[in-house]
């Protein structure tokens, strides 16, 4: 099993800027997507953005150019550092890991950090 910790989220005028820390912990296996995703009140759960172990990225097109996906792969830790931040961000983020394994997909989910942007 693989437990998720996020932490950084909060209330933020518009315009400003916030950091998301994600810790995984457990199992992890090779290969592993360490992504963001964001669910507003009443909406369903979207992908703000993803990264592979490799490095690559993908972004949610609300998002490019303000925010930024990065992964330290030693400390198993993804960040999310949100500028510009406006207030259809606002939301509850979530941490999330998933893995293929043996044809197999594992997919982990954090608690939720929420993050409110006034404006």
């Amino acid at each position: 099993q693989v437990q998720l910790v996020e932490s950084g989220g909060g209330l933020v005028q518009s315009g400003g800027s916030l950091r998301l820390s994600c810790v995984a912990s457990g199992t992890i296996f090779g290969g592993y997507v360490m992504g963001w995703y964001r669910q507003a009140p009443g909406k369903q759960r979207d992908l703000v953005a993803a990264i592979t172990g490799s490095g690559g990225t993908n972004y949610a097109d609300s998002v490019k150019g303000r925010f930024t996906i990065s992964r330290d792969n030693a400390k198993n830790t993804v960040y999310l550092e949100m500028n510009s931040l406006k207030p259809d961000d606002t939301a509850v983020y979530y941490c999330n890991v998933n893995y293929l394994r043996f044809g197999v997909l594992y997919d982990f989910w954090g608690q939720g950090t929420q993050v409110t942007v006034s404006s």
